[in-house]
């Protein structure tokens, strides 16, 4: 049953501003008016259930048929308060029966922002045993003038640059990873002193942006870019930039990132051109930015050139038909097929044979590359062919890098201006690079007046018509390949010839390579090191050049000086200036002294610069460069920057070249790359295959419909959204459950371990939520023994005495964590695990192994505190009985278990704080605070670290031993089908110390055994009663069980006389059949391993058997 929805605040209650350097809302709801919403919420729910519970009268139901039985109405859980925009939650309410993360999300996070918990904090000069920072932190505006920026120490500084998430869309669920791995980081070092700051952003990615709105446009209104204009257009990019930086804003809240949202950044924010003005305006004037006609990779569809990064490879086994854009949709195209044709040679008979898979490029040949050692081709070294359908001599040229003279014919045609490794070969041999393409694709003046104006495709098949009407075509085969696909558009890739602008990387990157190996950078997982080396060492020059409307307009200006023929390929007719007005005097300054009377006409560059060309900047963009800010000087460099493995070479080392170049400085300390997330079936996302996971359907739970109509919101077309649709009944047909923000953290933390890849399982989230609830009902556990009146747990027990009184008070911790000295055995064994967690954690984080770090932080809580402590202390902490009164000694151990228990539960929640901080801040703050503790929030609590108080290793060795033997008796006990009632003796030999220790533990170690009903440590073996089944446990320990008496002897030796006959049979069978003639023949060796191995385990089940009936007949 839904409980109603809670009065809502008064509507006076403004919400506060976030992140301010106020703080704190100066006037919050009092509790009085806090504790009004609660009674009034709760009643509103006692009114629902009341009528809820009615019955309603029906038809009269005919004689003789019973009733419909009522339906039990279940208990309402309790209604939860909420409380304006900013303000702290009431914690003083009782906790509901289970952790409902929609509860337990809601109120932190505006809470943090508004006591500015994200901004940059300044330690205290006095730290307390609890927390680093004063009660109010004081904290670090951006460029604040006001501050003494001296405080800061370097050393205890901690920066992350978030990777700025494309506005081209909701963030996937790869985002979740980075951002939870990040603010994982961010929250461990703020927790241990640190000055932390975590700055957001958006990057505009203009390639991306610019195609999905084009998409957009097309699907919505049947409009392109061009219908619109460029400024029209550009009004449509900024309303899809707002549209989706509000929703991605939304989902980083959601997931709980503690970034600081005062220094957003946006990478075509007004502060973020001028730093990318002036970096292109400062490496042209170093002469690393110049102006070249080379060969790049061209998208026709979207008229642009493409980085690497933009190009994907589609392999394909042999001749296949592909639907090109831009071409009728019924229109296929045969590609993976190798062609083999004929040129004549010039002023002979004779003709030489090659073979290409894009027979419409020989329109551009140039050249023929024969092997020098080739003898086929010797008589034709220096010789001519010629072009079929077209007026040009083609010279046969010698390349021992470019042929391969055992594959094929040995002759390969040379197309320089539309092949990569073409033109390597134009370049060392001189030869014309003739371009045969106009930039939609269809073929110029170059290819002749039989092929211009055809579309390449179409002329494709037009040149093979051709050739076999000359009599030149050869033939042709199935040819494995890839073909280049934008991953935009889905157009297939051109290679060719555009003046663009260059960057110059050589120096950059043996610069970044002698940081990198002196020890300023370092980069984790060492796989992800290697191929740093190895890309820079091979690094190419950079094409900076866009021909798209949506990025930062190249800040360069073609002189167009009066009278005079110019080039405006030519780079020397250009200058690069940060305005109009700047590249007008610069032009003056270079071209007047020459040209005094000449008009100058200065014409900016219509194109963009490439996206990671301001992305490049962005450690340092965001703290103010160019400017000399105080958010550069003390923030700058970075500690760390996170991000995944695909975008080492693409991003990364351009933010190290860039950094190094321009700051002098490498832009962080550390690289550390996380593994590319994949569906269960290891397939890459994608949303034409449905398997794109938001985050916030994880996090809040989706209907399979509801995920079926977000793919309708996008730009798929229906075909695809019809194959997503099946690919998401297939992963999710009852849809995506509720998991919470902390379950879903936890297990991308969990992931993330050396490899490349992780496979995600949802259902592995939803284990997750379940731990969450076992956190949750631990520490409602807890506050059912240290204030009754905060827990509806059934267990809590009776609050007041006979005369009235409270039996117990609200408890109040002691006011040091440290150990007392007079804690039990169990309450040592738990602070020792207590410090091997905090141990391994830490130096797991340290590693940046996030997946070490949470299996140890759940080991702790689920099988340390949950599965052992908590058991182990129940009877412990049992409150007296109405009337009654503990002895001292009773008393003395129960407040020792309850400051133990405190003590475990504080660490072990701030220990899971930066994985999962929504549902430790909810649980921390329901935890009482020992007196001198003023720490608000588990955020600048500290986070745990070991203490040498904790540390007990001969108790951790007796207890361990102890749990041992709690086990062996659980697992006898199981074997004879039993589960109360048990008499357990323990026997502990040779030792009067572990004697002593064991009874002084009696009482924890019979609650776990369960179903104990007496458990006595005896000093002899003649003390163990006769009927009982002993079982060493060590040298110094043996465990018996009483079960005469207890168990059916008969019936037990007859049940296992029966399992040892049909073992018999099974081992009978198998023997004769090995047993055959030709047996060692005719079974293979793997099979007769396997029964050798079978009858093996049949020999050991009979004996065990046989064993136990000896036992069983002992207890007679």
């Amino acid at each position: 049953m839904t409980a109603p929805t809670p009065a809502a605040p008064p509507a006076a209650a403004a919400a506060p501003p976030a992140d301010s350097a106020s703080g704190a809302p100066s006037e919050p709801p009092t509790k009085s008016a806090l504790k009004r919403m609660e009674k009034e919420a709760a009643l509103a729910a006692k009114k629902a259930l009341k009528n809820a519970s009615k019955v309603v009268p029906g038809p009269a139901a005919p004689k003789k048929e019973k009733a419909a039985p009522v339906a039990k109405v279940e208990e309402i859980e309790q209604a939860f308060v909420d409380v304006p925009e900013g303000y702290k939650k009431d914690q003083t309410n009782f906790m509901a029966a289970s952790y409902n993360p929609k509860d337990v999300e809601r109120s932190w996070y505006s809470w943090w922002r508004a006591q500015s918990y994200f901004v940059p904090a300044v330690a205290s000069s006095s730290p307390s045993e609890f927390s680093f920072y004063d009660e109010n932190p004081q904290v670090v505006q951006r460029d604040d003038e006001s501050f003494d920026w001296s405080q800061l120490d370097p050393k205890r500084t901690f920066v992350i640059p978030a990777p700025p998430p494309n506005i081209t869309g909701s963030l996937h669920i790869g985002h979740a990873l980075a951002f939870g791995l990040q603010d994982t980081l961010i929250r461990w070092h703020r927790m241990r002193g640190f000055t932390t700051l975590y700055v957001p952003g958006f990057d505009h990615a203009g390639l991306s942006t610019q195609s999905v709105v084009e998409k957009r446009l097309a699907k919505d209104k049947g409009l392109t870019r061009h219908d619109l204009g460029r400024t029209e257009f550009l009004k449509v990019c900024q309303a899809w930039k707002e549209d989706y930086q509000q929703r991605i804003t939304n989902q980083i809240t959601r997931l709980g990132v503690s970034c600081d949202w005062s220094r957003v950044a946006f990478t075509m924010s007004p502060d973020m051109t001028e730093a990318v003005n002036a970096n292109f305006v400062r490496l042209h004037e170093d002469g690393i930015i110049y102006r070249a006609n080379r060969l790049v990779h061209w998208c026709v569809k979207m008229n642009t050139t493409l980085s690497n990064l933009e190009v994907d490879q589609k392999e394909i086994p042999g001749r296949t038909l592909l639907q090109v854009p831009g071409y009728d949709p019924k229109e296929k195209f045969e590609f993976g097929v190798m062609t083999s044709f004929a040129y004549h040679l010039e002023g002979s008979d004779e003709k030489i044979i090659i073979a290409t898979t894009r027979p419409e490029t020989m329109l551009g040949d140039t050249a023929i590359a024969v092997h020098p050692d080739d003898a086929r081709y010797t008589h034709l070294h220096g010789k001519f062919a010629l072009h079929p359908f077209l007026d040009r001599r083609i010279p046969i040229i010698t390349d021992a890098i470019a042929v391969d003279m055992n594959f094929g014919t040995g002759a390969v045609k040379m197309t320089p201006a539309h092949d990569p490794n073409d033109y390597e070969v134009g370049l060392r041999h001189k030869l014309e690079f003739i371009n045969i393409l106009n930039d939609d694709g269809t073929l110029n003046a170059n290819a002749g007046p039989q092929f211009q104006g055809m579309k390449r495709f179409h002329a494709r098949v037009a040149v093979l018509d051709a050739l076999k009407l000359k009599g030149l075509y050869v033939g042709d085969a199935d040819n494995p390949m890839s073909i280049p696909i934008c991953s935009k558009s889905g157009d297939i890739i051109e290679s060719v010839m555009k003046p663009q602008w260059w960057v110059s990387c050589r120096a950059m990157a043996d610069e970044a390579i002698k940081r990198t190996k002196a020890g300023e950078l370092k980069i984790r997982p060492k796989q992800s090191e290697d191929e740093w080396y190895r890309w820079l060492e091979s690094i190419n020059d950079w094409c900076i050049s866009r021909q798209l409307w949506y990025s930062h307009r190249c800040p360069a200006y073609f002189v167009g000086i009066e009278g005079l023929e110019q080039d405006r390929m030519d780079g020397k007719w250009w200058v690069a200036a940060e305005s109009l007005e700047l590249a007008t005097s610069k032009a003056e300054a270079k071209f007047r002294a020459e040209h005094p009377t000449a008009k100058f006409t200065i014409d900016q560059d219509e194109d963009v610069l490439d996206t990671w060309f301001s992305s490049g900047l962005w450690p340092f963009s965001i703290q103010g460069w160019p400017k000399d800010t105080p958010d550069l000087n003390a923030f700058y460099p970075a500690s760390v920057l996170e991000t995944g493995w695909d975008i080492l070479f693409f991003w990364v080392a351009r933010m190290v070249m860039l950094g190094i170049k321009l700051t002098g400085k490498v832009p962080f300390e550390e690289v550390f790359c996380h593994a590319m997330i994949r569906d269960a079936h290891g397939r890459k996302m994608s949303k034409s295959l449905g398997n794109v996971i938001d985050p916030i359907d994880v996090i809040e739970g989706s209907t399979l419909e509801a995920l079926h109509a977000q793919l309708r919101v996008g730009n798929l077309v229906e075909k695809e959204i019809q194959l997503a649709e099946k690919g998401q009944k297939k992963d999710f047909p009852s849809g995506i459950p509720e998991c919470g923000t902390d379950a879903l953290r936890f297990t991308l933390a969990n992931y993330s371990a050396a490899g490349r890849d992780i496979n995600l399982e949802i259902l592995r989230v939803e284990g997750y939520r379940k731990f969450c609830n076992k956190l949750w009902n631990a520490t409602k556990f807890a506050m059912s023994k240290l204030d009754p009146k905060t827990s509806l747990a059934a267990d809590a027990g009776p609050l007041l005495d006979a005369d009235g009184s409270r039996l117990y008070p609200a408890f109040v911790p002691t006011a040091s964590q440290k150990p007392s000295g007079e804690e039990s055995l169990v309450e040592r064994w738990i602070l020792h695990k207590l410090n091997e967690a905090t141990k391994t954690v830490n130096a797991a984080l340290e590693r940046r192994n996030f997946m070490d770090a949470t299996n140890d932080a759940y080991k702790f809580w689920l099988y340390e505190i949950c599965d052992v402590y908590i058991e182990a202390i129940k009877i412990t902490t049992e409150p007296h009985k109405p009337g009654e009164t503990h002895t001292p000694a009773q008393a003395a151990a129960r407040t020792s278990a309850l400051n133990t228990l405190y003590t475990v539960l504080d660490n072990g929640l701030r220990l899971l704080h930066p994985f999962m901080p929504f549902v430790t801040e909810e649980l921390w703050q329901r935890l009482p605070r020992r007196p001198t503790d003023r720490t608000k929030s588990i955020m600048l609590a500290r986070y745990p670290e070991p203490e040498v108080s904790r540390e007990f290793d001969q108790e951790v060795k007796d207890f361990d031993l102890a749990f041992t033997g709690v086990k062996t008796v659980r697992g006898i006990a199981t074997s004879y089908g039993l589960n109360s009632k048990l008499q357990v003796f323990f026997h502990a030999r040779q030792s009067a110390d572990l004697a002593k220790t064991l009874r002084s533990s009696s009482d924890s170690i019979s609650v776990l055994i369960k179903g104990c009903s007496s458990f006595t440590v005896v000093d002899s073996e003649a003390d163990i009663p006769d009927g009982c089944v002993s079982e060493n446990v060590s040298p110094e320990l043996t465990v018996s069980l009483l079960l005469k008496g207890v168990i059916n002897v008969d019936a037990e030796v007859a049940k296992t006389e029966k399992k040892r006959a049909f073992a018999q049979m099974g081992l009978a069978k198998l023997r004769e059949g090995m047993s055959a003639a030709d047996y060692e023949t005719k079974k293979p060796k793997d099979v007769r391993e396997k029964e050798a191995t079978k009858a093996h385990d049949l020999e050991v089940e009979i004996a065990s058997l046989a064993s136990s009936i000896e036992s069983f007949l002992r207890l007679k």
